[in-house]
C-alpha cells in the first residue's frame, strides 16, 4: 500500500461535543501520523469551493451555516493507505447507517441531520486529498 496524506475536518459537532481528542486518538492508535493540525473559521469562499459539488443545491445554506457554527479542526494525516482506512474507521456518511465501533456510529447524530452532523469530513481519494490539503493548509503547514 502507498504512503498517503489525507485531509480530515473535525466538523462543528465534533468541536462542540469535545470529541476531537477522542477521535484523534483513534487515528493515532491506527498508527497514522499527524503532519498538520490547525483550528480555523471557515469563510463563505472556502466553503463554496469545498462544497462546489452542492453549492447550487437548496440545502447548501444549511451546510454553510452548520460549518460556520464553530471553528473546525483541519488535520493532515499520513499513513499507508490512510485515505481508505480513515473512511472505513469513520463509517458511512449517514451516521444513522454507521455501525457501532465506527466513529460516526459511536459519535454521529442519530436524531437530526445524520449526513451533515457526522463528526468528520475525510477526503475520498488521492486527487481530492491533494486539492483539499492545499485548500485548508498553506505552504509550510504540512510537515
Amino acid at each position: 500500500m502507498a504512503l498517503e496524506t489525507t485531509l480530515i475536518l473535525f466538523k462543528p459537532d465534533a468541536v462542540s461535543k469535545s470529541l476531537v481528542g477522542t477521535v484523534l486518538a483513534r487515528f493515532e492508535t491506527e498508527g497514522f501520523k499527524i503532519r498538520g493540525l490547525k483550528m480555523m473559521a471557515l469563510s463563505d469562499e472556502i466553503l463554496a469551493e469545498h462544497y462546489s459539488h452542492i453549492a447550487d443545491k437548496p440545502f447548501f445554506p444549511d451546510v454553510r451555516s452548520f460549518m460556520q457554527e464553530t471553528p473546525v479542526i483541519a488535520l493532515a494525516l499520513e499513513g499507508e493507505g490512510v485515505i481508505g482506512k480513515v473512511r472505513d474507521l469513520l463509517g458511512p456518511t449517514d451516521s444513522k447507517e454507521a455501525a457501532p465501533g465506527t466513529i460516526r456510529g459511536d459519535f454521529g447524530d442519530k436524531e437530526g441531520d445524520a449526513k451533515m452532523r457526522n463528526v468528520c469530513h475525510a477526503s475520498d481519494g488521492p486527487e481530492a486529498a491533494a486539492a483539499e490539503l492545499k485548500r485548508f493548509f498553506n505552504d509550510g503547514e504540512v510537515f
